[in-house]
């Protein structure tokens, strides 16, 4: 292996992490080489990920955490793992990744105090509105589903319910700026596959989906900050913590993330557990056995099991140990989250899908601390409905090999065939 181009750090691991050709393998080939890394290097030193728009400034690397245990403490130590300067495997200027990731990009006070305002908006009233709102999406999601016998579940399905969702929830009522919008969703996480992009240079569509997400939340919060109505964007406008409002840049970088990160998460999710579904039937008919009683669990199980989100950035703000590597400030370190879901030092059997499995702290939300992710009620409700009804109405349902998107961030499924038996 090219050692670094420093003496501050070992030489490059010979399981890289980063070729686009690893990202390129399926999961289960992909954790053939984690669980390596987890049994005998948990910190391992990777050059800069292939194929990123805008590597680190200085070429160095990152850290890969590759144990759950790990990821859980890194998630839970902001002070020394900050995620201000950045989230993702790209050198992102400051006013992007803030425009881009709202919250999940920023440390204390800052988080703190965005998040305090953000979640004054779902009051319990909202948060009813809006779980009524999903279980009727969900309902005529079905029902069209039912008027078919095949098609591409992603786009029939999955895609739909979280854009849905998160429209109705925000009162976006235009269809052409729900269209937009959903375009530009799926730009800013499918930079890195040649098919979305259209050839388009991945900053390009970037910048494309970025502007376009902004431009309509601002749009549509002044609209509300004039004449509010009763939904989420009304209630975002008029939140207040501490004699403090949200800007209309912070709503609308909020808009982003809600767009982004609620969509895609909740999409993979539910594209997954179909998947799993007619690989194992048995569990299907475990859960239909006792609905109620057995999906909590089996909700945690679906998210562990998809783990949309792969890897999330924080970065060293000092020197500190990790399992004998000198990690020095400035220094990147990812977490794997995929890794840490197939831990078998927490996770037994962690190879099988299992809807019974209880305990299961698993880090599909994240591993704790502060950016523990806000939305998981509303992705759990989501998946609630969505199974319920089709695991109901629609048994025959079958769905065959998924299409993955290249990139090393979200494990997103980009089609994904479907057949339904009488």
């Amino acid at each position: 292996m090219t050692p670094t181009t420093t003496t501050d750090h070992p030489p490059y691991d010979e399981l890289s992490l980063s070729p686009t050709s690893f990202w390129a393998r399926s999961p289960e080939e992909r954790e053939a080489d984690f669980a390596v890394l987890r049994r005998e290097r948990p910190i391992s030193w990777h050059p800069p990920a292939e194929g990123t728009m805008m590597p680190p400034a200085d070429g160095a690397g990152f850290w890969a955490v590759t144990r759950h245990a790990d990821i859980v403490a890194v998630s839970k130590d902001p002070e020394t793992f900050c995620s201000g300067r950045g989230i993702q495997m790209e050198d992102v200027p400051p006013d992007i990744l803030e425009a881009a990731s709202s919250f999940l990009a920023l440390d204390a006070p800052r988080h703190t105090k965005l998040r305090k305002l953000v979640s004054a908006a779902f009051t319990p009233k909202r948060v009813r509105t809006i779980e009524d709102q999903i279980r009727g999406q969900a309902r005529r999601l079905v029902d069209e589903l039912l008027t078919t016998t095949d098609g591409d579940f992603v786009a029939q399905v999955s895609r739909r319910l979280p854009q849905w969702t998160i429209f109705e929830m925000m009162g976006l009522e235009d269809q052409d700026a729900r269209d937009r919008a959903t375009e530009a969703a799926d730009g800013m996480v499918s930079w890195g596959d040649e098919d979305v992009r259209q050839g388009r240079e991945p900053a390009q569509l970037l910048a494309q989906s970025l502007m376009t997400l902004i431009s309509i939340a601002l749009e549509h919060a002044g609209a509300r900050r004039a004449h509010p109505v009763d939904d989420l964007m009304s209630n975002l406008v008029l939140a207040e913590v501490d004699g403090e409002h949200l800007t209309d840049q912070e709503i609308a970088a909020f808009f982003v993330l809600l767009s982004v990160a609620g969509n895609d998460t909740t999409r993979n999710t539910i594209s997954s557990t179909m998947r799993q579904f007619t690989l194992h039937p048995d569990q299907r008919d475990l859960l239909v056995e006792d609905f109620d009683g057995r999906i909590g669990p089996a909700i945690e199980e679906f998210v562990r099991w998809a783990t949309p989100v792969m890897t999330f950035r924080r970065t060293a703000t000092r020197d500190v140990e990790l399992h004998g590597q000198h990690v020095r400030a400035g220094d990147w370190v990812v977490l794997f989250y995929g890794s840490g879901n197939r831990d078998a030092e927490v996770f037994a059997d962690p190879m099988r899908f299992d809807v019974t499995r209880s305990p299961n702290p698993h880090v599909g939300f994240g591993g704790g601390g502060p950016h523990y992710c806000l939305g998981n009620q509303l992705a759990k409700s989501q998946l609630r409905a969505i199974t319920g009804e089709i695991l109901t109405r629609a048994p025959g349902l079958e769905v065959g090999e998924p299409v993955y998107l290249a990139g090393n961030f979200m494990q997103a499924i980009k089609s994904m065939p479907y057949r339904l038996q009488a």
